[in-house]
C-alpha cells in the first residue's frame, strides 16, 4: 500500500479536485469540490482505490463480510475493494444502499444480497456533513447487519466524520480534502 497511497492521492488530485464555486449536497458553498467519481470509476482508480482501501479495512482490524453504502458515491468503492480482496484469496462481497426503498419488485432499499446479521463496513466517497453516510449506516442497521467501522475515501473535515464518530461508529478516512488541496 506505501506506494499505491501516493498514487491514489496524485490521481485523485489530478482527476478529482476542482477550485472554484461549488454548491455541495448539504447546501454549503465551498471553494472546491471533490467528485471522487472521477477516479473510482476510471481503471486507474478502481485498482488503487480496491488495494488502499481494502488494506485500510485489514489495518483497521474490522473483519467484514461485506462493504458498500449509498449509490452512487460509494458503489465504485466497494466493488473495487471486493475485487480486490477476491484477487488476494479473501471472500467479500458488496451491497448499495438505495436512497430509498424500491416501489416495484421486490421492493428492497439494499441490494446485492447483505444478509441479516453480517458484518459489514460501510464506505463513502467524500464527507463532508456526514447525512447521507448517517442516511445509510441507519438503513444498514434496520436491515440487521453489524457495522465494523466506516471508511470514507475523503473527510473533507467539515464536521461530517465528527457526526458519525459521534453516533459511535469507529469512522477512519483515506485522505482529508487538506491532503488533496
Amino acid at each position: 500500500m506505501m506506494r499505491s497511497l501516493p498514487r491514489l492521492r496524485r490521481l485523485l488530485r489530478e482527476r478529482s479536485v476542482r477550485t472554484g464555486r461549488f454548491t455541495l449536497a448539504s447546501g454549503r458553498v465551498s471553494r472546491y469540490y471533490i467528485d471522487a467519481r472521477l477516479t473510482t470509476m476510471s481503471g486507474a482508480g478502481q485498482l488503487l482505490v480496491g488495494e488502499v482501501c481494502h488494506t485500510a479495512i485489514e489495518d483497521a482490524g474490522w473483519a467484514p463480510t461485506f462493504v458498500g453504502g449509498m449509490t452512487l458515491g460509494a458503489d465504485p468503492i466497494a466493488y473495487a475493494i471486493v475485487n480486490h480482496a477476491t484477487r488476494a484469496g479473501r471472500t467479500l462481497d458488496a451491497f448499495t444502499v438505495r436512497k430509498r426503498a424500491k416501489g416495484h419488485g421486490t421492493g428492497r432499499q439494499i441490494e446485492g444480497g447483505l444478509p441479516p446479521g453480517a458484518r459489514v463496513v460501510v464506505v463513502e466517497d467524500s464527507v463532508t456533513t456526514g447525512g447521507s453516510l448517517l442516511a445509510a449506516l441507519g438503513a444498514v442497521e434496520r436491515h440487521g447487519a453489524v457495522v465494523a467501522g466506516v471508511l470514507a475515501l475523503v473527510d473533507r473535515e467539515e464536521g461530517g466524520g465528527r457526526r458519525v464518530t459521534d453516533e459511535g461508529y469507529d469512522f477512519r478516512a483515506v485522505f482529508t480534502a487538506a491532503e488533496l488541496l
